[in-house]
């Protein structure tokens, strides 16, 4: 293996990049600097920070407000930290796991919604159709109806999870062989399972009907029908919006476009 990079300057010392710190919230100001280093590239997935003690020099901090600075940049998922002979902390490559589990918590700490999460499919999920007319091969096509498969085996069984619905947006995603959309789609997965289980609340049946239309977009998929894909996409995610909107206050279905029940 290659040795890990460490951030350097152009006179060679070992994290350059970093600069003294004067604040009452300073290892807010570290992360802060650390952050903005691997936004800018100056630290990409694999480079190892400087030791605790060059940092402690570097910042002009204690070593305590180092290691807390190392914390929340651990808890963020920027940096990982190892121990041993050849530990340290080293900068990561993100993953849409972890997106994903932010988003999830900002859908429950915030007035954000499992309908709002559902419109938000519907504009990314419908416009992926003529993509995967276009790239999803037959290995894809393959993996799709597996997961229909299972699908129809747990409806039988009265023992469907939403996870599978879940499951197979994702692995329609990454059938369009576009890196950016599969990793935007399964940043969204807490979310999505999120909007799905509200509601499965609200409509139990949904599931038989959504097997149907995911066997349908398959078939339109595998003819190259972007058309008809996109018109069924559309109905299933909408059919989805509109249960979802029972669950929702009248007064913010109303300040949303919809009208309250009953109009």
């Amino acid at each position: 293996m290659p040795p890990r990079r460490t951030a350097r300057t152009t006179d060679g010392q070992s994290g350059g990049l970093l600069s003294p710190v004067t604040d009452r919230r300073i290892s807010a100001l570290i992360v802060d600097q650390v952050r903005s280093l691997i936004h800018e590239g100056k630290l990409t997935p694999g480079d190892r920070l400087p030791p605790e003690r060059e940092m402690c020099e570097r910042f002009g901090v204690s070593r305590v407000t180092v290691r807390e600075a190392l914390r929340v940049l651990e808890a963020s998922g920027l940096v990982e930290i190892r121990v041993g002979a050849h530990g340290g902390a080293f900068v990561t490559k993100p993953t849409s796991d972890r997106v994903g589990a932010s988003l999830t918590d900002l859908l429950t700490l915030s007035s954000v919604t499992a309908a709002d999460v559902t419109e938000v499919r519907l504009v990314l999920e419908v416009g992926i159709i003529p993509l995967l007319c276009e790239h999803a091969d037959e290995t894809d096509l393959a993996a799709l109806e597996d997961i229909c498969d299972r699908q129809e085996a747990a409806l039988a069984t009265g023992q469907y999870d939403v996870a599978l619905s879940a499951e197979f947006h994702t692995r329609l995603a990454a059938s369009t062989h576009n890196t950016a959309f599969e990793m935007l789609i399964h940043s969204f997965h807490g979310p999505l399972l999120m909007s799905l289980a509200t509601a499965q609340k609200t409509a139990p049946e949904m599931g038989q009907r959504g097997v149907r239309e995911h066997r349908e977009l398959i078939a339109a998929v595998r003819s190259g029908d972007s058309e008809t894909g996109q018109r069924i996409m559309r109905e299933h995610l909408s059919r989805t919006a509109d249960r979802l909107c029972l669950d929702e206050p009248a007064a913010r279905r109303t300040s949303r476009g919809r009208a309250p029940a009953g109009a």
